[in-house]
């Protein structure tokens, strides 16, 4: 056979649903034609408050982007990326072209990382994360066309100072907050960040996780956040390096699950154009900071974290094939 049966394609785009993507946006299409698998950019389900560079949006597609080749590979199927193909249509991200490859044993682990997956916003324990262990994530990720940085200690207070900044000016603006009221809190859906996903932010963390709207997810009291910190940089800023940044950020994440680590990715300094310039020459020697990491042990008493909401594979899939279309159900769960 030398293409994928239909069914085949709808398992691996029902586990690219699960990639992470700016508040849980979803904002990517795929399409299938000419035994090509087709990538874009859905511009409908862009935030412009929260990122007005759109780059967090080409971000959550090369996390899907990442998914997707991922499982394939799983299912035994190879696959050669052509990123930017139509210079006329920009919001078409890239192309799939498959072939039969035999699954590797990575290939099996990371799948089963994209099952395991959560975006856990909660405080890490102070168990060291050993540093083969991040190495090995690091090192995995850095194949996908970004570079991964370890926020250093020395490092640590110059980002929470620019991190409280944006807090600080996300609080004061109205479209911020009615956009972020309309993506978070006590919602139903495919999509956004519900509240039981979301934990209360306190003032005096040094590296604070962004606020969503009435989070309830329990955290434990009293305790620090002993994350360790990586930020995902590119030598350039262009919508493809943007777009390789999200590979990079979907390996590092499932690298770090894989591990049994916990992850959660933090992005709010970075939707503010100023502090973002501050964070690409103090943390990342004048590349491009496109997201960070926070990664670290989960501790034992933690409940597990539920999932998140994900869009029908229908509302995201066009068939132009001829063949089966995306099959009619509930949307997947994520994180």
């Amino acid at each position: 056979m030398t293409h994928p049966r239909p069914e085949t394609i709808h398992a691996a785009l029902r586990l690219a649903l699960r990639a992470p993507s700016v508040h849980n946006s979803q904002p990517w299409r795929w399409r299938q034609a000419d035994g090509e698998l087709h990538l874009h950019a859905d511009r409908s389900r862009h935030l412009p408050a929260t990122d007005p560079q759109s780059r967090a949006l080409m971000l959550s597609c090369g996390a899907a982007l990442h998914h997707v080749l991922v499982a394939l590979s799983a299912l035994g199927w190879g696959s050669a990326v052509t990123y930017a193909p139509d210079p006329h249509d920009p919001d078409h991200l890239a192309t799939i072209r498959l072939a039969r490859r035999a699954p590797t044993t990575t290939d099996i682990c990371l799948t089963a990382a994209i099952l395991l997956r959560r975006s856990d916003r909660r405080r890490f324990a102070n168990s060291q994360v050993p540093r083969r262990y991040l190495r090995a994530a690091v090192d995995y990720a850095a194949r996908f066309g970004a570079q991964v940085r370890p926020v250093t200690d020395a490092s640590r207070e110059q980002l929470g100072k620019l991190m409280h900044r944006a807090a600080e000016q996300h609080a004061g603006d109205a479209q911020y907050q009615v956009e972020l009221a309309s993506w978070s809190g006590r919602r139903h859906g495919h999509d956004g960040v519900p509240a039981r996903n979301a934990a209360p932010v306190r003032a005096a963390d040094t590296l604070p996780i962004r606020e969503f709207t009435d989070p309830v997810l329990l955290d434990a009291a009293g305790d620090t956040d002993a994350a360790e910190w990586l930020v995902v940089c590119t030598e350039r800023d262009d919508d493809t390096a943007r777009l390789r940044a999200g590979e990079t950020l979907s390996a590092l994440l499932l690298a770090a699950t894989d591990l049994r680590l916990g992850t959660s990715i933090q992005t709010e300094p970075l939707g503010v154009p100023a502090l973002r310039e501050e964070i690409r020459f103090s943390l990342c020697d004048s590349s491009y900071p496109q997201a960070m990491v926070r990664a670290g042990w989960m501790r034992a008493s933690a409940a597990p974290l539920p999932e998140t909401p994900r869009r029908e594979l229908a509302d995201v899939f066009t068939d132009h094939t001829g063949g089966a279309h995306a099959p009619q159900g509930e949307g997947s769960p994520g994180a």
